[in-house]
């Protein structure tokens, strides 16, 4: 099944949480864009022939500018490296946002793109 690209996710979150003040519905959007984010970062580690022992867990700070929206997320490859997911998508509230993500593993910077998974263009 081929995922849709997180800035579209991210997107929704910010869209979503400008037109509601439920705190459910924010919740629900912010666990789409992390798990959006999350199979991204497997995709492309595994792509690169790193394995990872389970998905990052992965964690968007408060948000607060709609206009702004970040992901951080960790996780460990099969041999016990670190991996750190650093993500920012830039004018989420508009129809053209920027994103912008770094993966590391054991401190080593493997990716640096714009979007991240199947959804890629």
């Amino acid at each position: 099944m081929r995922r849709p690209p997180a800035a579209m996710l991210a997107a929704l979150l910010v869209l979503v949480l400008g037109a509601s003040g439920c705190e459910t519905t924010q919740r629900i959007s912010e666990g789409a864009y992390r798990n959006a984010v999350t199979g991204g970062t497997v995709e492309e580690l595994k792509a690169q022939g790193i394995e990872l022992r389970k998905r990052p867990d992965c964690k968007t700070p408060d948000i607060k500018t709609r206009s702004v929206v970040r992901v951080n997320c960790t996780a460990r490859t099969w041999t016990g490296e670190p991996v750190t997911v650093d993500g920012v998508v830039h004018r989420a509230d508009t129809r053209r946002p920027r994103e912008s993500y770094i993966v590391t593993v054991g401190g080593r910077e493997v990716l640096r793109k714009d979007c991240l998974g199947a959804g890629c263009r």
